[in-house]
């Protein structure tokens, strides 16, 4: 229950983060790679049963 809330968390914030934005455009994709990163460790803990 805890893992599936936690994807959809992160799955929000990723659509968050993308630079689409004409003041975010500068920043590359650094913020939408790093939640990406934490979203696949998420998705390999809920999949072991870690989470």
């Amino acid at each position: 229950m805890l893992g599936t809330i936690l994807i959809v968390i992160l799955l929000l914030v990723l659509l968050g983060a993308i630079p689409s934005w004409p003041h975010s455009r500068s920043w590359g994709y650094m913020p939408s790679g790093a939640i990406g990163i934490l979203l696949v460790v998420v998705i390999v803990l809920v999949l072991v049963g870690r989470i």
